[in-house]
């Protein structure tokens, strides 16, 4: 591929097709969700292979780098995080890399890297004394892919350590809450992790290909930049995995101390219930005999006896306090 062709923004197939016999000179076309006509027509007009075309028509690919003869064929999945609603979206731009051609075709328009690709043409010109070229363009807009991964990183990093706030406060819905930012950090892996083996693959085939030894180095130091953001949202979703096991441990901890508190006021209970149970018994043994004997029946034994009168209090007495020593040999009282 040539490194030196400076590239030039077409806004149609005929123009971009057009450039291709013109040496020196970069196709750069961008298409925003191209319909099935249109994919064929850019199959035609630049000989792509049908297997990269339909990767692009179908999307929801993975990112990868691909190569069809003298073809790259590049699948970038940039990212943006809503802070407020704590959601990663991700888009998807698909890229073919000719020796004269760099063509996107993208989903999802309103992302940063979607503005840049219009000043890539004059970014890599000549005149502005950078290096220009198609793997030149690709390197640039895998940087810009890269470097997007960066806010969306440091908006995951604000909210874990809210959620760090919240797990010791104990407020509710802090599980949910970290299980959700699991897997939005789950998605930006699945979106930088690709890109350290595609680096790869592209400073394998430097030498092959004739790739500029300045663009060798901008190819390393995006797949440097691309580590550096898997390590660290390797280390948030480990801090999250932390998090939902400290809060396991705290929810197990209130349940103990739930249970605990329960435990007790079931005993309390169990207390007051064998002191009404005792006084109820000490004061059944009176009124039974009182009852008896306020029948007054003219047959009854004792009834007229001199001593009967203080006999049955002292029974009463007696009893009464038979179990109330009874009882508090028994702790009940």
């Amino acid at each position: 591929m040539n490194p030196d062709g400076s590239g030039v923004a077409c806004d149609s197939f005929s123009q971009a097709r057009s450039l291709l016999t013109e040496p020196g000179k970069t196709a750069v076309l961008h298409l925003t969700d191209p319909d099935d006509a249109e994919l064929a027509e850019l199959a035609e007009a630049f000989d792509l292979h049908e297997l990269a075309i339909e990767d692009a028509r179908e999307g929801h690919q993975r990112p990868k780098l691909e190569r069809y003869g003298e073809t790259l064929f590049c699948v970038l999945r940039p990212t943006a995080y809503n802070d407020a609603a704590e959601e990663v979206t991700v888009g998807e731009i698909d890229v073919f890399v000719g020796k004269n051609f760099f063509i996107t075709v993208s989903r999802n328009t309103y992302y940063p890297w979607f503005r840049r690709l219009d000043r890539l043409p004059r970014e890599l010109s000549p005149e502005s004394g950078l290096l220009s070229g198609p793997q030149t363009m690709l390197w640039a807009l895998m940087d810009v892919v890269v470097d997007g991964y960066l806010p969306v990183t440091n908006g995951l990093e604000n909210d874990i350590d809210e959620i760090e706030v919240e797990l010791f406060a104990r407020a509710p819905g802090v599980a949910q809450r970290i299980y959700e930012l699991s897997g939005e950090i789950t998605n930006v892996l699945r979106a930088a992790r690709p890109i350290v083996p595609m680096c790869d693959a592209l400073l394998r085939g430097a030498q092959k290909y004739s790739l500029d030894v300045e663009l060798n180095r901008l190819i390393r130091d995006v797949q440097d930049h691309a580590i550096r953001i898997v390590e660290r949202a390797e280390n948030q979703r480990t801090s999250l995995q932390n998090a939902l096991t400290v809060h396991s441990a705290l929810v197990s901890e209130q349940q103990n101390e739930e249970m605990k508190r329960m435990t007790e006021a079931s005993l309390d209970q169990a207390e007051a219930a064998k002191k009404i149970s005792s006084w109820a018994a000490i004061l059944f043994t009176p009124s039974l005999i009182g009852s008896i004997y306020g029948m007054n029946f003219v047959d009854m034994p004792e009834l007229h006896w001199r001593y009967g009168y203080p006999m049955s209090l002292m029974l009463m007495l007696a009893l009464s306090l038979g179990l109330y020593l009874i009882f508090k040999y028994k702790k009940w009282l």
